[in-house]
């Protein structure tokens, strides 16, 4: 007998995470869902996704074998972290997300928990870098993420990167009209966001593989690619 198809997105998340897929089909299937349950919304972030493609948001991120970019950032118990504070330990995988109201973004920090849990004995660190106010990062490191989660705020450590991009009016709108305000969660009122994107970056400080596109319905680093960099570096 097949499943009862759900009848919201936070249920359809919810099975979503439970049934422990790959990185890209756990992806697939919630863009599927918000298709089917939110059409209009998945409407406007077709619009976004080709706007962002269209001027190539993130194609300047730092590349691999290029130094990655030092930070100062709180993680979500208030402590200033640094890059090195991972890499003198040895390599360090960075997963840059939306923020902890991001069904895309949980997933990914779902499937980067797994790899975490699986690779930390080896010594591999790992951390999130959002663009919200520590109370909304702790929510996040509550859903099960045992790893850091850092603020960053008015994103200026994306800016860094290349990767920050307003959302535009109709997202504005659609945002508000479902509760997801990001000036509450950023604590700044210019609705901008970075693009998704995972660095993983070695002991000397260089990356040794990177993943950035702007369609952050369906692509994130897979576990695979995370391990086989780690390997190689």
């Amino acid at each position: 007998m097949g499943r009862t198809p759900a009848t919201s997105l936070p249920e359809a998340l919810a099975v979503i995470l439970s049934q422990d897929l790959p990185m890209s089909q756990a992806l697939a299937a919630y863009a599927a869902e918000l298709r089917r349950l939110n059409p209009t919304f998945a409407s406007a972030y077709d619009e976004l996704v080709a706007r962002l493609q269209s001027i190539d948001v993130g194609a300047a991120a730092p590349k691999v074998g290029e130094a990655m970019p030092d930070f100062v950032l709180p993680d979500q118990d208030g402590r200033l972290i640094r890059l090195d504070d991972f890499t003198r330990k040895g390599p360090v995988v960075i997963s840059i997300n939306r923020g902890h109201w991001c069904p895309f973004c949980r997933i990914e920090l779902s499937g980067l928990e797994t790899q975490y849990a699986q690779l930390a004995g080896q010594g591999a660190h790992f951390v999130s870098i959002m663009p919200e106010r520590r109370e909304f990062t702790k929510i996040a490191q509550q859903r099960g993420v045992t790893f850091p989660i850092l603020s960053d705020i008015d994103h200026g450590y994306a800016l860094t990167l290349g990767l920050v991009f307003w959302i535009g009016a109709e997202l504005e709108g659609l945002m508000m009209k479902a509760g997801r305000s990001l000036p509450a969660y950023q604590g700044a009122n210019g609705w901008f966001l970075p693009v998704p994107a995972t660095f993983v970056v070695g002991a000397d400080g260089r990356i040794l593989a990177r993943h950035v596109d702007p369609d952050f319905r369906l692509s994130r680093m897979e576990g695979e690619e995370i391990v086989a960099a780690l390997n190689a570096g």
